[in-house]
């Protein structure tokens, strides 16, 4: 009897957010924060607020992927940065891509240039697409610089900016691999699996 109790806690954890699942996707809301803050503040043209999207979505998969992103744009779109809201789709097509990828693919070594490719085309796509049409190519990214300038020296609008966004998504994308990858390997193991 009391096994079987058990049994059923444990089986209904991996489908409800556990504390420690909550706590985690927290910690994620505040790396792309502080990753976001940071390139938003030095003009970076790269984004840096996906940091914490792929670690959740590489150590809990696709569904628990997409609670950062969410969270994220609605908090910066509301407070410093009202692109983030139009923007959210992006991440929560990283967090699936990426939680979906990191159950057959490994981030490691050589594997993370290729893995980085992965997640990063679906989004540049759809970001693409609401950069030209919604905002001209213009946004509060330091890559819209890069847009103008091959704007005006004769690509068309949506081809700057698609250009840029898969030169900076790409990097962005496996720049943060690295570094979570890195992170995973120095925070304890039992602070995030069940």
């Amino acid at each position: 009897m009391i096994d079987s109790t058990r049994q059923s806690a444990a089986s209904a954890n991996e489908y409800f957010l556990s504390i420690r699942k909550l706590c985690m996707i927290a910690f994620a809301i505040v790396l792309n924060v502080v990753g976001g803050q940071i390139a938003f503040m030095l003009h970076l043209p790269i984004y840096l607020d996906s940091m914490g999207t792929i670690m959740t979505a590489i150590i809990y998969g696709p569904v628990y992927g997409i609670f950062p992103p969410l969270l994220y744009g609605l908090v910066m779109g509301f407070t410093t940065d009202i692109f983030s809201l139009y923007f959210m789709p992006v991440g929560i097509i990283l967090g699936l891509m990426t939680g979906i990828i990191s159950r057959h693919y490994s981030f490691r070594g050589w594997k993370i240039f290729p893995g980085a490719l992965f997640i990063t085309i679906p989004g540049t796509i759809v970001s693409s697409i609401i950069t030209a049409v919604l905002f001209g190519g213009i946004t509060s990214s330091g890559s819209s610089v890069i847009v103008q300038f091959l704007n005006k020296m004769g690509l068309g609008l949506t081809v700057s900016v698609f250009v840029v966004q898969i030169l900076t998504d790409y990097l962005d994308r496996l720049l943060s691999l690295f570094l979570v990858t890195r992170l995973m390997q120095v925070i304890p193991r039992q602070l995030y699996r069940e």
